[in-house]
């Protein structure tokens, strides 16, 4: 059974965020808001909470594509190679905000993760998943929670993402109704953006 705790976006109570870092810490998945669509999480450097998430999503660890939730981008280079001054000036234009970056990945990644050419790069404009990542001193890899139903894709609704995810599941945190779009992804790897998919986010910075 998961734990059901609400947080309030605007502003986060500082004993509700330590709920969620010590579940996070023991190697606890935990559903949460962003600035799109709900995602499920887990922390970056615990290799089991991973390989469960990977198990969720029916894919190998080392071949699974999540993307790391950072909380701004002053620690990049322990997940990126060094990055051109004009990507870095429009990530810092962009983020935070719906937007996912995919940039070559530095060799200082976590083991796990050693094989991976590139990663997906997040910092979302949501106070409860920002505040999480600070406190919790390290990114959080996360993929989005996609809903069977293919006219929903994506479920808003906290208490039906509970009644759902209830067993596979440490923490749901309601903060609110989430976004049913996506991120835009965005892949800088070979130099020039190439757009991925389209989601929330305007274009028009790039």
């Amino acid at each position: 059974m998961a734990d059901f705790i609400k947080i309030y976006e605007d502003n986060p109570n500082p004993k509700e965020i330590k709920k969620v870092i010590d579940v996070l810490k023991k190697g606890g998945l935990i559903i949460y808001p962003t600035d799109t669509v709900y995602g499920l999480g887990c922390d970056i450097t615990n290799t089991k909470a991973l390989e469960r998430i990977a198990k969720i999503k029916g894919v190998k660890l080392e071949k699974a594509n999540f993307s790391f939730i950072c909380k701004d981008l002053s620690n990049l280079s322990d997940y990126v190679k060094q990055i051109d001054t004009s990507t870095f000036k429009i990530l810092k234009r962009a983020l935070p905000g719906p937007y996912t970056f995919i940039l070559p990945g530095a060799k200082t990644l976590p083991s796990v993760f050693k094989k991976k050419k590139t990663v997906g790069i997040r910092v979302p404009d949501n106070q409860i998943a920002l505040d999480i990542v600070e406190a919790l001193g390290n990114p959080i890899v996360s993929t989005s929670i996609r809903d069977e139903d293919e006219i929903l894709e994506y479920t808003t609704d906290p208490e039906l993402i509970l009644e759902k995810w209830d067993n596979l599941v440490d923490l749901v945190i309601d903060g609110g109704y989430g976004d049913n779009e996506a991120s835009t992804i965005i892949d800088f790897s070979s130099g020039d953006p190439e757009i991925i998919r389209e989601g929330k986010g305007s274009l028009e910075i790039f």
